[in-house]
């Protein structure tokens, strides 16, 4: 397996033809799905694509919340398939927090006399650092019996005798040094993804990977001159976020806090239901409240974008460490949050001042971005989640 992910990961080759794929985006508040042709030109084609919610609830239960996730993946796969449009050639799915855990982690080799950087080295080191992974950060965060898989190992950096190498292999060394970015999801949660997705399409080669390292390349690859940069994907459920240094996913950090803690928070504070709670959020940040409302609602939402501001503190001053944190953000987040959420972060003064040069600049990361790295058929929906998996695919998963 390693074999497979590695070379992916580094030494990859493109088939150079088009084929036609389906790709599902699994996050923690929808599932999408989208078909598109990769194309020679690296622009994928996308001829449909489709998002459906996951239903909200008051509380979060993790086999429930898995069972509604894929209720709602399977009604996507469903739709997608009865379009008759094609058959895919290769299914891909693409994660998001919670589904996946990841961590960036340097591999270092020394000795005194020259050695050869062999693949054979390369999987032998990167299965010693999966194993590490997995005892040292997973273990404690699964249910026994629930086996971890790698699904995603991408390299970031090799580094030859103190220098970069865009061509490692079969070199002769002394000193090597691999920065890699690992990704594992539950094998409980994999299956019940496949078996959703099954009776639709074939699962049997089904390409699992995660959409941090989706949308870091193509983040990195259209604003090629920030090199430096913080890439935030608030989901549902779950806030990541990733730092970016000299074009290299340097770590990234997460915090169980996003737009439906808002909602409950509102519900539960209100005594209203989830529904209403999520129509007087969404009246509030439009400016649409009528005067009593927005009394009762202002003090529950400040204090609410407190509780999440303090957790993006927190997770500022984890990911720092000692390196200085980007002042650029690129957000990714629905597209009738991102003002909120905007002005949010650009409200946080403790570390944007102490630990940045200047003040954050937040760039939303949606379907304007994205207008000309992807060709869309008449009347197809502009998700940019699945318009920035498919540019991924169509460019590095071939």
């Amino acid at each position: 397996m390693y074999d497979i992910i590695f070379t992916m990961g580094i030494f990859s080759k493109s088939k150079n033809k088009e084929e036609l794929v389906v790709v599902f985006d699994v996050g923690s508040s929808s599932v999408g799905g989208a078909l598109f042709w990769m194309q020679k030109s690296g622009v994928p084609k996308i001829i449909f694509s489709i998002r459906e919610p996951i239903i909200l609830e008051d509380k979060i239960n993790s086999d429930r919340f898995l069972f509604l996730t894929t209720k709602s993946l399977e009604i996507v796969a469903s739709k997608i398939s009865s379009k008759g449009i094609g058959a895919p050639k290769r299914v891909f799915c693409v994660l998001s927090s919670p589904w996946y855990a990841s961590q960036t982690r340097t591999i270092s080799l020394r000795k005194n006399t020259p050695f050869v950087f062999s693949l054979a080295l390369a999987n032998s080191l990167i299965t010693k650092e999966i194993n590490l992974f997995e005892e040292e950060h997973l273990k404690k965060e699964v249910d026994a019996g629930n086996k971890i898989i790698a699904i995603e190992l991408k390299n970031m950096q090799t580094i030859l005798n103190g220098y970069v190498s865009p061509k490692p292999l079969n070199q002769k060394v002394k000193e090597l040094e691999i920065m890699v970015f690992i990704s594992m999801s539950g094998e409980q949660v994999l299956e019940k993804i496949k078996e959703a997705i099954s009776p639709y399409f074939n699962c049997d080669k089904i390409k699992f990977s995660s959409f941090m390292v989706a949308s870091f390349t193509v983040v990195r690859d259209i604003f090629a001159h920030h090199e430096n940069f913080l890439l935030i994907d608030i989901g549902g459920e779950v806030t990541d976020i990733s730092l970016i240094k000299k074009e290299i996913l340097r770590g990234s950090v997460s915090f169980p806090l996003g737009p439906n803690f808002m909602i409950r928070g509102v519900a539960s504070e209100l005594n209203c239901t989830l529904s209403e709670a999520k129509s007087f959020i969404s009246l509030y940040k439009d400016g649409h409240a009528t005067e009593s409302t927005e009394q009762k609602l202002g003090p529950i939402i400040s204090k609410l974008k407190s509780e999440w501001l303090t957790l993006f503190q927190e997770s500022l001053v984890t990911l720092s460490n000692d390196i200085s944190i980007p002042s650029v953000i690129f957000l990714t987040v629905d597209r009738d949050l991102a003002d909120f959420f905007s002005e949010t972060i650009k409200s946080e003064q403790l570390n944007q001042y102490a630990l940045t040069e200047s003040k954050f600049k937040v760039i939303f990361f949606g379907t304007e971005e994205l207008h000309g790295a992807a060709v869309m058929e008449r009347n197809v929906i502009r998700d940019p989640f699945l318009i920035t998996e498919a540019i991924y695919i169509n460019r590095f998963l071939r």
